[in-house]
């Protein structure tokens, strides 16, 4: 794949992610990580080969059933303009109080939350500006919680926070990705360092 046909970003790259396992994704910068992530939900189709989501080609699955069952926790986290509580739900709308109410205990994100001037009904502002890069990656933990998806990507979800914070998402991380498929990319040790299988990507290919 390249996103110049005639220039690849990836090439002849050959990844089995066992159900239920955890493949960590690591290389430089630029090297293809996020635009391998970005394939699994078909933000774009490979130029040669597939990818395939418990044996089926992407291409095939309606779009919406398969992204229905993918989650994603991104470097940059995207939160509109709204409450809380709406930028939390929005990954399963119809979702009781008490289920928001758990990912966001469960994303370690109930204090911030709660010492905001009205609690889950505070207007964040358009992209979350008046949050910290922590407090907005976990909401966007939460919000994956919420939509309890079988498959989660994970874009180098530390990289912008302190040590501290940095703790408090680890361990929201370790339990949203329990019993999931997941796909993390990263710079970090420490966002990897439970992983199943680690894949190097050298060059656009997977160097070991």
């Amino acid at each position: 794949f390249g996103y110049d046909a005639h220039v690849p970003v990836l090439k002849n790259v050959d990844l089995k992610i066992e159900e239920g396992s955890v493949v960590a994704l690591v290389g430089p910068t630029g090297v293809g990580k996020t635009t391998f992530g970005n394939l699994i939900p078909r933000f774009y189709d490979p130029h040669q080969g597939a990818v395939c989501v418990g044996g089926y080609d992407v291409r095939v699955l309606p779009l919406n059933f398969l992204r229905e069952h993918i989650a994603s926790v991104l470097q940059d986290v995207f939160l509109f303009h709204g409450t809380v509580y709406d930028n939390l739900s929005i990954g399963r709308p119809g979702a009781s109080d008490d289920d928001v109410r758990a990912a966001a205990e469960a994303a370690n994100a109930t204090d911030f939350i709660e010492a905001l001037p009205q609690g889950y009904d505070t207007l964040i502002g358009e992209r979350g500006v008046r949050l910290s890069g922590g407090q907005k990656q976990r909401l966007s933990i939460a919000r994956a919680l919420l939509k309890d998806a079988p498959i989660l990507i994970l874009d180098e979800a530390t990289s912008s926070v302190d040590v501290e914070t940095e703790a408090l998402i680890q361990d929201a991380l370790l339990k949203l990705m329990h019993n999931r498929t997941t796909l993390v990319i990263a710079h970090r040790l420490s966002t990897i360092r439970n992983a199943d299988q680690i894949a190097v990507l050298e060059q656009g290919e997977i160097g070991e």
